[in-house]
Formats: C-alpha cells, structure tokens, sequence
C-alpha cells in the first residue's frame, strides 16, 4: 500500500489508476493525514451477495408486531 499526497494524486491519477487496476491500493493524504483510499473494485456478483447476507442479517421484525421500549432495550442488551 503505497502513499500520495492530494496534489501528486491529482497530477499523477492515471499513473495511480494503473497502480490500483494492478491490484494495489493507494491511500491519499492531506497534511500527513490519510482523507481517501483507492482500491480495486471487488467482483460485482460477491457484492450483490455480501448486500444480501446483509439484509439478512438485518431481519425486520414481522409487520404488526408490538414492540414495547423496554423489550428492544433488553434486546440490544443481548
């Protein structure tokens, strides 16, 4: 993972795009401090899947179905 500054990164970006097209990541910086990253895009179909395992990892609650204050405050307790 290399380093570049934000007026390197803006006068170099193909040179940098290349880099990242050839698997690394370069974080940009601003007075010493990291302000983005560029990195390869993952394979489209394993972040379909990894935003479906999300959603169900994030089940609602079945429609009306009462929830008091108290049973989701015991809940996030878990």
């Amino acid at each position: 993972m290399s380093e570049v500054g934000a007026y390197e990164a803006k006068t170099h970006l193909p040179r940098l795009l290349k880099q990242v097209e050839a698997g690394e990541i370069v974080t940009i910086t601003r007075n010493g401090r990291a302000i983005a990253r560029l990195a390869p895009v993952s394979d489209t179909k394993d972040a379909v899947s990894r935003i479906r395992a999300l959603r169900k990892a994030v089940a609602r609650p079945a429609q009306g179905k009462k929830l008091s204050m108290r049973a989701l405050i015991e809940d996030g307790r878990r």
